[in-house]
């Protein structure tokens, strides 16, 4: 029995370090602001949006149980060197650009805990996760630290929204869809955030990874695993969205820092409150600093042919990179600067549709997929999912070159 539930929750793994990848400071910032601003009547877009991450986290997951081969060792043989360098180079500076804003967020964190400057706990909280890269068993390390941040962020965001009560009636409305005047800025930005094709494809390498270490029958589970994480990231999305429609909207609080935020908490943790916040908005950027990094290293590892394990000196050198160039210029600048999010948002606006359609094409393939190809609803739920990211781009694109 004990064995039966370690490779059950084993099976669980690649689901939950994409939620800590995704689930960063920036999207608990976003869905408190949704919340403070608008109530529960965005809770629509939560469902949408987590519908169409799990179709392509599915995908990926599938793709990786299929071959034996990684994801853009695939793409390679199908469409040469240039496409697997362009996802390769393009997913590396996504990372390395929003790795800023994740060591800012700890930095943060630890500042206002402390009462002293962020910019050198970037520094270290950086060092740390570099520290955590090199250790031995690094994936068995980095599965644990994960677990336990996510459950964390779980159970103090569903048992606030509890305590906090919000309106029954209010969150049976929020499911109905409808845009408040003002609010497409912020709901652009949550779909785009948590909508991550990025995360999304590098489920393929953590099947594979994790696969290695359990039986056939988990193996068989674990594609079915990465919705479990998926529903994971949406209750998490919503109870913070509900927290703050039920403690911050009715008094007017309109979110402009981590305080402001942590004010959502105080049904449950009272005085106390600001510091728990900020407890939870360091391991939730603690979580993604670490696992964005690993994902960008890995895949860009791949993409120039030095490996895909995160045993390999190589791909551990890529992610450390990562890690540090965060570092660097957190400290330098102390937020994300204008260039950079212009740079992020232009890399992402081409890099994302190649992704997406890499996947779906893939997934679609008989001849690699086998019984794993998809069916025909993940199929037109896929090209629908496309096609909404296709949307995003073209409003990303308008908005950074022609306003």
């Amino acid at each position: 029995m004990k064995g039966a539930w370690k490779s059950w929750l084993g099976s669980l793994v690649p689901g939950i370090i994409t939620v800590a990848v995704v689930f960063g400071p920036s999207k608990v910032t976003i869905a408190s602001k949704l919340g403070a601003q608008y109530g529960s009547s965005l809770l629509w877009v939560i469902v949408i949006t987590i519908f169409f991450m799990a179709i392509f986290t599915n995908m990926a997951a599938r793709i990786g149980m299929a071959t034996q081969k990684s994801l853009l060792t695939t793409i390679r043989e199908k469409w040469g060197n240039a496409g697997a360098g362009l996802i390769g180079l393009g997913v590396f500076a996504v990372c390395t650009s929003f790795q800023i804003g994740n060591a800012v967020g700890a930095g943060i964190a630890i500042g206002e805990l402390t009462h002293t400057a962020s910019k050198p706990w970037s520094i270290v909280i950086s060092l740390i996760a570099i520290a955590l890269l090199f250790a031995r068993r690094f994936y068995a390390l980095l599965s644990k630290v994960m677990i336990g941040i996510v459950l964390l962020m779980l159970f103090s965001f569903l048992v606030t929204c509890m305590v906090s009560h919000p309106s029954f009636n209010e969150i049976i409305t929020g499911f109905k869809p409808g845009l408040p005047p003002g609010a497409d800025t912020l709901v652009i930005a949550f779909v785009a955030s948590t909508f991550s094709l990025v995360a999304a494809f590098y489920q393929s390498y953590l099947v594979q990874q994790r696969a290695a270490a359990l039986s056939n029958e988990a193996r068989l589970a674990m594609k079915d695993r990465s919705l479990t994480g998926m529903l994971m990231l949406g209750i998490m999305s919503a109870a913070v969205m509900l927290c703050a429609a039920a403690v911050l909207h009715p008094r007017g609080i309109a979110v402009q820092s981590a305080k402001d935020m942590g004010k959502a908490l105080e049904p449950l943790f009272g005085l106390r409150a600001a510091q728990l916040f900020l407890l939870g908005l360091l391991a939730s950027s603690f979580s993604a600093l670490v696992g964005n990094s690993v994902l960008g290293g890995t895949i860009f590892s791949d993409a120039v042919q030095w490996g895909y394990s995160m045993d390999q000196k190589r791909v551990k050198g890529c992610i450390a990179v990562i890690i540090a160039l965060g570092a660097i210029l957190a400290y330098i600048f102390g937020a994300m600067p204008l260039q950079m999010i212009v740079f992020a948002q232009g890399i992402t606006i081409l890099i994302v549709p190649v992704i997406g359609l890499a996947l779906l094409l893939i997934s679609n393939d008989g001849a690699v997929m086998g019984k794993w190809k998809n069916n025909a609803f993940q199929a037109i739920s896929a090209c629908a999912g496309l096609l909404l990211i296709l949307v995003l781009a073209g409003m990303n694109i308008k908005t950074l070159f022609f306003k």
